[in-house]
């Protein structure tokens, strides 16, 4: 697999599960859909639990462009692993079309381009860690002025109180390439990710953030009433993104 930078256009999926389903659909995927899909052209960035949601799944899947999107997901779902393996995944899931379609914010926001090494099937658990998805949502296009104040205003504060964002994701406006798997449309969101070791050290940023005048009387009045979701997010065993 080429480094996780080198996949600009990116899938955030958000999978609704029968209930007590979550383990056995994520024990299936990290053992048949992660190789078998990044043979085929794409990157499996991160599978998680949602803390907040016992019954949800959210993973994300990177392509190098849209066009080599639709070729990546016609041969996997396709594909004999899919059709070996398919039904039992689906069998878990009661809705799997909450997907945001994304791309970087700017040509310097995406995903670290570093060659993590995944863990491998039946290995040892790594250590615990947190990923904070947080997904603001505005009625016009997040454009080059937002961005810029994101990251003279919003990023700033973000790396001091201990939480720089590791990737900064805006919608990807560009015809889904495989309408066999619906993406949310309609939408202008603009979403970025941070690491944690531990909820502890979320608690810590989050008390340091609040306390910061900056925040509380500059920053926060602009970006707090755009939050749309904020994903709190395990990762699994498997997972590059931890």
């Amino acid at each position: 697999m080429a480094p996780i930078g080198d996949y600009p256009i990116i899938e955030l999926r958000q999978y609704t599960l029968h209930p007590g389903r979550r383990d056995v659909l994520i024990e299936l995927f990290d053992r048949e859909f992660v190789e078998s899909q990044e043979a085929g052209g794409m990157a499996v960035l991160g599978q998680f639990r949602d803390l907040d949601d016992q019954d949800r799944f959210v993973w994300l899947r990177g392509f190098g462009d849209m066009p080599s999107r639709a070729e990546a997901l016609a041969g996997f779902y396709g594909g004999p692993v899919w059709k070996a393996h398919g039904p039992a995944a689906n069998a878990t899931m009661i809705d799997s079309d909450n997907v945001l379609l994304l791309r970087r914010a700017t040509t310097r926001s995406g995903f670290p381009a570093t060659a993590a090494v995944r863990p491998p099937i039946g290995g040892a658990t790594p250590p615990p860690s947190l990923v904070l998805a947080t997904i603001y949502r505005r009625e016009r296009p997040f454009d080059e002025a937002f961005t810029d104040f994101f990251d003279r205003e919003v990023r700033t504060l973000l790396t001091a109180t201990g939480a720089p964002p590791l990737a900064c994701l805006r919608t990807e406006h560009a015809e889904n390439t495989f309408p066999a798997l619906p993406v949310r449309t309609g939408e202008n969101v603009f979403v970025w990710f941070a690491r944690f070791p531990s909820q502890a050290h979320l608690d810590e940023h989050l008390t340091r953030l609040n306390s910061s005048d900056r925040w509380r009387d500059h920053v926060a009045p602009v970006v707090e009433p755009m939050v749309l979701q904020r994903l709190r997010l395990a990762p699994s065993a498997r997972s590059l993104l931890r």
